[in-house]
């Protein structure tokens, strides 16, 4: 692509815990709103313990209730779950700017994360007939999209240091019986979430397909802080 057809990209990098159901909101306006000479964006972050049901997703891969939230949305695949220690990195990008398709989009999802667990002495593969990325038949890290006119949202999960019972409610992904693993698991003195959004940062930065890479680190604790102190005046 040529240096002047490049988008501009905007990473977000999350510092706190950050609520599922207003971020979902938030890129799903935000892809709506957005115009041909809009930035593209990718958020990096961690959210609350919440199960997320794709769009197609089928009530019996819910195996039990738990305390834990169910939030329908309009992602592909089927049930999963997000919580502290797993980082998300959510892709708002104009697929027919890039010149990308749906195919394109989830091979760079799941090779972007090959990649980076390869940094660590990781060995991790994709799957032709189960969109993902696996260590030993294991499955560390899961995707899913929603395209609109031409336009992602929605993205990956990895699990670096996550508490794994958050799975045991359901069949991940939709596969009974299938088997969750952590970076924690497979490495001694193993990278923590930070580590890999400089990663991430850095792939981005270096990828060729974006002309200026912005990134904006965002910390929760002080927007709750401040709409405290506002609803006080």
């Amino acid at each position: 692509m040529d240096t002047a057809q490049r988008p501009n990209l905007i990473i977000r990098q999350y510092h706190d815990l950050t609520d599922y159901q207003a971020r979902f909101q938030e890129m799903k306006d935000w892809t709506e709103q957005r115009d041909a000479d809009s930035p593209d964006q990718l958020w990096i972050l961690q959210h609350p313990n919440v199960l997320t049901q794709g769009q197609a997703g089928k009530a019996e891969h819910i195996l039990m209730a738990t305390d834990i939230p169910v939030v329908q949305t309009d992602r592909g695949g089927q049930v999963t779950w997000h919580g502290p220690g797993q980082l998300v990195a959510y892709f708002m990008f104009d697929l027919n700017r890039l010149g990308w398709n749906v195919r394109t989009l989830v091979s760079y999802a799941e090779n972007l994360m090959i990649e980076l667990l390869k940094k660590y002495g990781i060995e991790a593969y994709a799957k032709a007939d189960a969109p993902g990325v696996y260590v030993n038949e294991r499955k560390i890290g899961s995707l899913g999209f929603k395209i609109r006119k031409g336009r992602s949202y929605h993205g990956l999960a990895l699990n670096i240091d996550c508490d794994l019972t958050g799975f045991q409610s359901i069949n991940p992904c939709g596969y009974a019986g299938l088997e969750m693993v952590r970076v924690m698991d497979l490495v001694n003195d193993y990278p923590h979430f930070e580590n890999f959004c400089a990663d991430i940062i850095e792939t981005l930065q270096n990828s060729g397909y974006f002309n200026d890479v912005q990134v904006i680190h965002v910390y929760m604790a002080f927007f709750s802080i401040r709409n405290k102190i506002e609803s006080l005046l």
